[in-house]
Order: C-alpha cells, then structure tokens, then sequence
C-alpha cells in the first residue's frame, strides 16, 4: 500500500531537517581550537579539543584559534622626544590564553590588538630620543611588549614578543647625523693627539731631568745625532755647534 505524495513529501522533508540538526550538533575541534559555547545567550562553557555535542536551536559555537597570530603593524609617524620625525614599523605576536574572555570581553580582538600596538607604539617610541632608538632597540621591543601586555591581559590575549621593524629617517636627517657621527671622530682624534703630546711631554720632562745631572751625557747625546746623520747620504749637512766646545779655545787665546 502505497502512501500519499503529500505524506511522502512530509516524511522526507522531516527526514531531511532532522539529519541537519544532528549534524550541527556535533562539533569538531583540533587540538589547538577550542568553542565557546553560548546556552540561549548566556555563556555555558569552553569546550574541546575533539568531537563535542550541543543542543541545536539553544546553544551557539563560536570557534576560537589559539595559535600565535603575527600582526604586522602600519607604518607609524613617531616624534620622539628630542623631536625627530621618523617612521617606525613593527611585527607583534600575540595568542588566546582565555577564549572566553577574547569573545566575551571585546568584540573583534584582532581589530582591537591592531589598533592598540599602532597607538602604544607611537606612545612608546615618543618617550625615548632618537639616539635610544637606534641604539637600544631591544629595550624598546621589551618596553612595548610589556605595555601592550598589560592592556591586552584584560581580553585574554598574550602578547609573546614584538619586533621593530624599521626606522626610517628623512634625508636631511640623514646628512645631519653624518656630520654628527664625522664630527665625534674629529673630536676622539684630537682627544688622542693631545693624549700623546701630554704623554711625550711628560717623557721629555723626565729625560731633561736626567740629562741635568749629568752635563757629560749632553755631549754625548750631542755626538750620537751627529752619527745618524752622518749615516744617511747627504751632501752638506749644517748643525750648530755648542759653545762649551770652544770654550777651551777662547779661553787659551785670551
């Protein structure tokens, strides 16, 4: 006995219905995924990982990732504190510690963490002089890391570690900072040279010292630079002579 087309029609859309309900009851979740899990509204649970089972019609699923997101941030326009305008880019990488709180707490956290590292950014950078940026940017990374840590921590978000990109300076920036970097090598140079005139002066004073005790070491001092520039080749060599070799002299004639 044959049934009508009508209840035929019934009985395989209620099939059909009923097949889609258990199929969006059951959830699969990866290790490293997990659910939050809404009943009529109202936060229930975190679930997962693995197969997990809800009640159609009443409870909702939003899926939640807990790997490290990396977030390249914008090129930001920074003035830092001895007012340099320079542009500064960064990488951050932050995860989900607490599903629960990334979607309860805040509406799109990624859009929220994008916008949150490109304002601490230019509020970090600007505390610290041009020099400190090129020189410590480790200490830099760690500074913005720690603040924006701290303000995430409210969403259930970690931010693990941030990296300065690049900073870009303008070209006359450029050139002052040449002259800068041309004029401290001039300075140490001069420092140095001074350093050594000092050094000889003191070893000149010393000796003089010396030869003062003994006149006879004058003269031979005197004898030996006359040897060495009899050693070398040259035609006519003038050198003044000491009057206390003729002193003899002038004394036997008188």
């Amino acid at each position: 006995m044959s049934l009508p087309t009508e209840w035929t029609s019934a009985i395989l859309f209620t099939v059909f219905v009923a097949f889609l309900v258990s199929f969006s009851a059951i959830w699969i979740f990866r290790e490293y995924e997990r659910g939050v899990v809404f009943t009529l509204g109202r936060f229930w649970k975190v679930k997962g990982p693995g197969l997990v089972t809800i009640i159609p019609l009443i409870q909702k699923v939003v899926r939640v990732d807990l790997r490290t997101v990396v977030l390249e941030v914008p090129t930001q326009d920074v003035i830092s504190r001895d007012n340099v305008s320079v542009k500064v880019s960064a990488v951050i990488y932050f995860r989900i510690i607490d599903a629960e709180k990334a979607i309860i707490e805040v509406e799109d956290f990624f859009t929220a963490t994008s916008q949150l590292a490109q304002t601490t950014l230019r509020s970090v950078l600007g505390k610290h002089q041009l020099d400190d940026m090129l020189a410590e940017r480790e200490k830099l990374n760690l500074d913005v890391q720690k603040s924006l840590d701290a303000q995430t921590d409210s969403w259930g978000i970690k931010v693990s570690n941030v990296e300065i990109k690049q900073i870009d300076l303008t070209e006359s920036m450029i050139r002052a900072i040449a002259r800068q970097a041309e004029a401290e090598r001039e300075r140490r140079a001069k420092v140095i040279h001074a350093e050594g005139e000092l050094q000889a002066s003191e070893k000149l004073f010393q000796a003089a010292r010396v030869l003062a005790q003994e006149p006879q070491a004058i003269q031979l001092r005197y004898l030996e630079t006359l040897t060495l520039i009899g050693a070398d080749k040259n035609t006519v060599v003038v050198f003044p002579l000491p009057m206390d070799l003729l002193t003899p002299f002038i004394t036997k004639s008188k």
